[in-house]
């Protein structure tokens, strides 16, 4: 009845502005008739492209709404406002180094208000460095994180169901969450997001540090002596340090009233962390939510041109799906390979396939959101483009064409010698791209310009006014710059 209603609905709008439905969504019988030489950029399930030449009947504004209404888009739900004491005692936990081994880097450190959320490197640098954003330099004998910083705009949306560029760890309160920690995850974790904010603290090269380490009071780093994969061990001494500072008593116990002090454990804290990132990050004012909202002034001609692009003839919404622009699945892109690699199989990555053991995930890694995608460059999920245009050009360039002619110098010099550019390397990562990739339509240095403009409109005004959330100092009594 609800579906009926619906189409009904549909109907009688789209005739107001004189044009008939669009094409149905994946599974609908509803098969309208279009408007005279009407070609839709969507074909049948699953999304094959039709390719048609222009229609001075139909306007530009008509053509594109009718391809969103195709391709299922609409305003982005944000998901519910964070608990006001939780999102206090977050911000704090935030910014704070005390949640390090060495109380030397902070969650701010790589995913800062400056830089759009994240770090703007190609590669982090955890524990053991100084300085924030392209000033921060490692520590002696550190490496570089693997991988980059994502960023973390609007991360309370519903829709999301995974973190980390592998999905290492997914699910949802509802269903029960998969991790790293298995079943030593504890309960009482609100979201994906927060069983995110679990890890970063354990791991040795981002924030926990090594066997040996001093912190930069000079006293030994208890949480390095833990042993490799002890989760519980690792949060239980993170909150003893932190119910050893009664301010942070003070801010659990008002987040958290029916809890007392001596069942705290750190789910608490990286809920409250969850609940600033949702706070601080979730923006839905860019041109292009105004656009979808129906104000058809709000981006330009060019952005609009674009959006049809990347809807039809460039394909991109076969991943960047959604009103996330992420399927959340794993895709091969034969992206260059470069830094220090992960696991046994380092210098190399093998992103999702690290996870599943399945060769078919070998070099995958998850669809990025594109929300403020304009700002949080480097791109890739190891910064190997420095420039959008470049990060986008990929996609559309025969990959051994790319190995050959990568250029090196627009990375960290540090990193320049460590792209694998070995001959069985390389064939390996060409011969198992993803099949989305082959066959591709090149783009027209216009397209390309068109391309550009749409992805600039999925810029927030406001992700600037997440600066204002930095605090002038936290309960540790650390500093909070880097």
């Amino acid at each position: 009845m609800k579906l009926k209603l619906f189409f009904a609905s549909l109907i009688f709008f789209l005739a107001a502005a004189g044009l008939q439905p669009p094409p149905p969504l994946p599974g609908r019988a509803f098969q309208p008739p279009f408007p005279p030489g009407y070609c839709p950029h969507y074909g049948p399930a699953p999304y094959q492209p039709v390719f048609c030449p222009p229609n001075p009947s139909v306007t530009l504004d008509q053509q594109l709404r009718l391809t969103l209404v195709a391709a299922g888009i609409t305003p982005l739900d944000p998901g519910p406002d964070p608990d006001p004491a939780l999102v206090d005692l977050g911000r704090l936990l935030y910014f704070d180094k005390e949640l390090s081994g060495n109380r030397d880097i902070s969650c701010a450190t790589c995913h800062h208000p400056y830089m759009a959320s994240g770090d703007t490197l190609s590669l982090p640098v955890g524990t053991g460095g100084k300085g924030l954003g392209y000033m921060r330099v490692r520590g002696e004998g550190r490496e570089f994180i693997p991988r980059n910083a994502p960023e973390v705009f609007n991360r309370g949306a519903p829709g999301w169901t995974s973190m980390f560029w592998d999905s290492r760890v997914s699910g949802s309160a509802e269903t029960g969450f998969a991790s790293p920690a298995q079943d030593a995850l504890p309960e009482g974790l609100d979201s994906v997001l927060a069983v995110q904010a679990m890890f970063p603290v354990t791991s040795r090269e981002e924030m926990r540090g090594q066997t040996g380490d001093k912190d930069i009071l000079g006293h030994p780093n208890e949480l390095a002596t833990l042993a490799e994969n002890d989760f519980p061990a690792i949060w239980s001494a993170l909150m003893a340090r932190l119910t050893n500072i009664p301010e942070y008593v003070s801010l659990f116990q008002a987040a958290y009233p029916e809890v007392p002090v001596a069942e705290f454990g750190f789910q608490h804290a990286a809920n409250a962390i969850a609940a600033f990132e949702i706070e601080a990050y979730t923006f839905t004012d860019s041109p292009w939510d105004r656009y979808v909202a129906g104000a058809d002034e709000a981006i330009s001609n060019e952005a609009k041109r674009g959006a049809l692009l990347f809807y039809g003839k460039a394909q991109c919404a076969q991943c960047h799906s959604g009103n996330l622009f992420t399927d959340q699945a794993h895709h091969n892109l034969a992206v260059p390979q470069l830094g220090p690699g992960k696991g046994a199989e380092a210098p190399f990555d093998y992103g999702r396939g690290r996870e599943t053991l399945d060769p078919a995930d070998l070099f995958a890694f998850r669809t990025p959101p594109l929300r403020n995608v304009a700002l949080t460059g480097p791109w890739m999920h190891n910064g190997a483009y420095s420039s959008l245009t470049a990060a986008v050009s990929h996609h559309f360039t025969d990959p051994a064409e790319l190995m050959a002619r990568y250029d090196i110098n627009q990375l960290h010099p540090d990193l320049q010698d460590t792209v694998q550019t070995g001959e069985v390397p390389v064939a390996v990562l060409v011969g198992t791209r993803d099949p989305l990739l082959q066959g591709l339509p090149a783009l027209a240095d216009l397209e390309m310009e068109q391309m550009l403009a749409f992805l600039q409109a999925l810029t927030s005004p406001s992700t600037g006014y997440a600066i204002h959330d930095i605090p002038h100092q936290v309960p540790s009594g650390l500093p909070v710059a880097d």
